[in-house]
This record gives C-alpha cells, sequence and structure tokens, in this order.
C-alpha cells in the first residue's frame, strides 16, 4: 500500500445545501445541508481515505476559532490531520444544489486578512512535513494559498517533498505553479484546460485553437519538463502526457448531483492507482471514474 501525504493550505468548512430549485430574487427555503471538512487536498484525502483505509495523511492550518467544528468533521470521515493553528476562522464556503435543474453553485467567503507571525506558522508546516516526509511514498498539494502567506511558501513545499525524492502531484496553477518550476520539478502536474492555457501564456494570438494544437502543448511541456501532465476538460476527454507520450482518456457520462470537488477526486484516483501499479493509462481511468462517482454523490470528494 502507498501511503500518500496531502497538503492543503486553504482549508474550508464546506456547507452543502439542497434546494427543490433555486430562484433568483426570491425566498429559497432547502430541503437539507451537510458540512464538511473542507479544501481541495482535504477533499482529495477524503476520497483516497475510501479507496483504501489509512493510506492518506493531511497537512493544513485551521482557524482557532472554529477548530473544533473542522477537527470534528475531519474526525467523522477519519480523516488523519496534523494541523497548525492561526488566528481567527477557517473559511467556509457553500455549494448550492438545484436538485430540479441538476446544478451547481459555489459560494466561496474569505475570512479577512489577519496581522500575525504567518513565518512562524510557515515553518511548523514546513516542520511538521520534513518530520513526516519519511512515512510517505508521494504528496499532493492542491489549491491555492491564503493571500496573507508568503510567495515563496508553495514552492517551498514542493522543493522540500522532490528534494526527498518523494512523488510530488502539484494540483495548482499559475504564479504558484511557476515559481515552483524555476525550484523544481513536480513528478505530476495535475491542471485543467483553462488553467494550462493561461498559465503557460498559450495561444495568446488566436480566438480559438484545435485539440491537436492543445495535445501538443501539452506534449511539448512534459518533454520539456521529463514529467506527467495531466490536463482535464470538464466533460470532454481528458489529455495526457507521459513524458512525451500522449494519451486521450473519455470522461463518464453521469447525471450529476454535486460537481463540487471532481478534479480533487480526479488527483486522489490518478495519484492512488499510479503510486500502486506505476500504470499510466490505468491511473488516468482510475482519476476518472473517481471523479465521475464523486459527481454522483452529494459529499464534495467522495465516491460512496
Amino acid at each position: 500500500m502507498a501511503k500518500i501525504l496531502c497538503i492543503c493550505l486553504s482549508s474550508t468548512i464546506q456547507r452543502t445545501i439542497n434546494f427543490k430549485n433555486i430562484r433568483l430574487e426570491n425566498v429559497n427555503r432547502s430541503t437539507s445541508y451537510r458540512m464538511d471538512a473542507s479544501g481541495k487536498a482535504l477533499n482529495s484525502a477524503r476520497v483516497l481515505s475510501q479507496l483504501e483505509k489509512d493510506c492518506v495523511q493531511v497537512i493544513c492550518p485551521v482557524g482557532e476559532k472554529n477548530k473544533d467544528l473542522f477537527i470534528e468533521l475531519a474526525d467523522r470521515d477519519n480523516l488523519t490531520i496534523d494541523y497548525v493553528i492561526i488566528p481567527g476562522f477557517t473559511r467556509e464556503c457553500w455549494t448550492l444544489l438545484d436538485n430540479t435543474a441538476c446544478t451547481t453553485t459555489e459560494m466561496v467567503v474569505g475570512e479577512p486578512e489577519l496581522d500575525f507571525d504567518i513565518v512562524a506558522c510557515e515553518e511548523k508546516i514546513l516542520d511538521i512535513l520534513k518530520t513526516k516526509i519519511n512515512e510517505f511514498d508521494a504528496v499532493l498539494f492542491a489549491g491555492s494559498k491564503p493571500k496573507c502567506f508568503s510567495d515563496h511558501i508553495v514552492s517551498d513545499i514542493a522543493k522540500a517533498s522532490v528534494s526527498a525524492n518523494k512523488v510530488f502531484l502539484a494540483d495548482y496553477q499559475g504564479p504558484e505553479l511557476l515559481n515552483t518550476l524555476k525550484n523544481c520539478i513536480p513528478s505530476i502536474i495535475k491542471i485543467n484546460e483553462e488553467e494550462f492555457v493561461s498559465t503557460f501564456n498559450l495561444f495568446q494570438n488566436t480566438t480559438s485553437y484545435s485539440e491537436e494544437e492543445l495535445k501538443k502543448e501539452i506534449q511539448k511541456k512534459s518533454i520539456e519538463l521529463n514529467n506527467i501532465v495531466v490536463v482535464t476538460r470538464g466533460h470532454l476527454p481528458t489529455f495526457a502526457s507521459n513524458k512525451g507520450e500522449v494519451v486521450e482518456c473519455p470522461v463518464e457520462k453521469v447525471r450529476a448531483v454535486n460537481t463540487t470537488a471532481c478534479g480533487d477526486s480526479f488527483s486522489a484516483g490518478f495519484l492512488y492507482e499510479y503510486m500502486n501499479t506505476g500504470d499510466f493509462e490505468s491511473a488516468l481511468k482510475k482519476g476518472t471514474w473517481c471523479a465521475a462517482r464523486n459527481a454522483e454523490l452529494e459529499t464534495p470528494g467522495a465516491v460512496r
């Protein structure tokens, strides 16, 4: 059994609220709701724990004012968490499910920036990582960092993981990914199409591009970095390249209940299968399967 360490800097308490239907500019009364410990890497960890018990652990910051609720929700899902306490609240997000239209609307609310010793907080996170990392075979880092964290914290985490010779999956984009690439090369970059195009400043002189052009750019980046690049495309097939070998993986058509965390579920399934089999194409299929199962369920980051 491969053991995976998930790192999340944007911890979240996710409230998923069901409505028969949602009408703008009207009072909308819910039929039910649930709460979950969330954030991209937390969602991935929940999927991993459902694929195989005790294969995953999480490092994350938690707001001191609602720490107990967050830990209670994580414990309910049997998630093992090493946390660093920060001032204020863990942020909250609301997912609104319209059961008639079968739509998912996510409302992300950031907490106000606080004046505290962010350097000490970051050092604690890195200390936990460096202390724990030899217990694990791979590290999954997902999501953006809160604005209060330093510009180098994400690349510091990536470099510490790669330097320890661990498989490192980077599920993030933009400046944070570009900063990482200046310091080290992730084993796997998992990113969606819009993020891939914008991060690497592609197709700037055209209003459209073909699937073949996109595949060539993914292949080129994978050869340049000598790694795996996976680009998910929502309801369209996933394109991926393993050091230049290009694969197209179709998605499953499902009746979606909640599409929140489908990307996080894909990352979990892909890394789980890849670490346990070493099979690139099988990992793509497992990631696709996890994303589809997640879409069918109400819980964000779940396959059962």
